[in-house]
């Protein structure tokens, strides 16, 4: 049986690991090494998943959240662990030709009033069987148990025919799916099946919302604040399309069903001082989209929005540096997408559910955008699963559940030996 090492991670005993078999008789066998193996890891992964939260690592700035994972990746022998140009982890067992991948992103918001929060958000802090803190949620329990989920199916050899890659990645709170579109392309890797750890309560996410990010801006002639009749103000230009906004925003939420979104989150105006009438001004849009509405649904929308008056709108491309120093440039327009009811991955992850869970699978849809942006839009199939409530994360006194994370790194394990 496995044991806990002398520097409190995953270790191999002396005896032979079970074998693996692709016969239905040998799960119950097979399950029971799960139960087994999980009890001397759970400690491991749970200090962790603590130890990633106690590391600050916002957008941009995760080099050390990604030493910190390649050291325990390390210690959990790994047959491969490399960095890319834009500094995504990557870690790999298994040589097989199924290729199964498991994404989590290490980023987190920002902490901006640390005075909201009961506990420390950066102390790692377990109370009343929660882990506590920025990223606790989103998504730093999920990255641990992906990474311990496939050290696990290593050490139960459960990687027969198969290739796990295990991907830590960087910048999606502002660029969800740049990551992933950069490491396919410069490492080749294209898995058969992909698995996005976000949160999801331990629930199998069928698909997400999709995603637009428009900026609108007006224009108007520049004079002096002692004449504003010479001159033509922006802002109260864009003052009626921000009514309109509002009132598309009311519409799309008095919609039956599924319902798409659409958010004014940002505005601001430019001047030639502050005694000057403004001569442009400019409001970010945050658009989520539902299953049917398309590229032309959002521009027939902005359109109507823009109408009559001196305005125009656009995808608002954002421009950030990674923390290698590459230079990123990010398109926010992705379509809503779910997975066929019928997919094998979707049965596999029925299955596994059954299997760790005993009760039939429970299924959620997300209302946020994911890194499955970029593996959906190259055909690659992709389900969800994660711990954590969603609706926790980017708040203060963010949490999850400790148990969820051992649970998740158990169907991480079994979903592999399922496939």
């Amino acid at each position: 049986m496995n044991h806990i090492n002398r520097h409190g991670r995953l270790g191999l005993s002396n005896q032979a690991p079970p074998t693996t078999d692709i016969g239905s008789l040998l799960r119950p066998l097979v399950r029971l090494s799960y139960k087994t193996q999980m009890n001397p890891i759970r400690s491991s992964l749970v200090a962790f998943a603590a130890g990633l939260v106690k590391i600050k690592s916002y957008s941009g700035r995760e080099q050390q959240a990604i030493e910190f994972i390649r050291q325990e990746m390390e210690a959990l022998n790994y047959d491969q662990i490399f960095t890319d140009a834009m500094g995504n982890l990557v870690g790999r067992v298994g040589t097989g030709k199924k290729v199964i991948m498991f994404d989590s992103h290490v980023d987190t918001v920002a902490v901006t009033n640390p005075s909201d929060w009961t506990h420390d958000p950066f102390g790692g802090i377990i109370e009343q069987g929660r882990l506590h803190g920025r990223g606790s949620v989103d998504m730093k329990s999920g990255a641990a148990a992906s990474v311990y989920g496939a050290a696990l199916a290593k050490q139960l050899s459960l990687l027969d025919g198969k290739t796990v890659y295990v991907s830590c990645t960087v910048m999606e709170e502002d660029c969800d799916g740049e990551n992933l579109k950069h490491l396919f392309k410069e490492s080749g890797i294209c898995p058969h099946y992909m698995v996005i750890c976000e949160p999801s309560d331990n629930k199998i996410a069928t698909g997400h919302k999709g995603k637009a990010q428009v900026v609108i801006k007006t224009h108007g002639v520049s004079a002096h604040g002692s004449a504003p009749e010479k001159g033509q103000n922006a802002v109260y230009e864009m003052a009626q399309i921000i009514r309109r906004i509002e009132q598309t925003a009311g519409r799309l939420m008095d919609t039956p069903g599924p319902c798409g979104t659409l958010v004014a989150s940002q505005i601001s105006s430019k001047s030639e001082s502050l005694n000057a009438v403004p001569f442009e001004c400019e409001v970010y849009l945050d658009r989520r989209m539902v299953l049917g509405e398309t590229e032309n649904t959002i521009k027939k929308e902005m359109d109507a929005i823009v109408e009559g008056k001196n305005a125009a709108w656009e995808i608002g491309t954002l421009n950030r540096q990674s923390y290698t120093g590459l230079e990123v440039t990010y398109h926010p327009f992705h379509l809503p997408w779910q997975i066929d009811p019928g997919h094998p991955l979707l049965k596999a992850c029925g299955t596994a559910f059954k299997e760790v869970f005993g009760k039939v699978p429970e299924t959620d849809y997300w209302d946020f955008s994911t890194n499955a942006v970029t593996p959906v839009s190259m055909g690659i199939p992709c389900v969800g699963f994660g711990p954590g409530e969603y609706k926790l994360a980017h708040m203060a006194n963010e949490s999850c559940e400790i148990s969820k994370i051992t649970e998740a790194c158990e169907f991480y394990a079994t979903l592999i030996h399922t496939l």
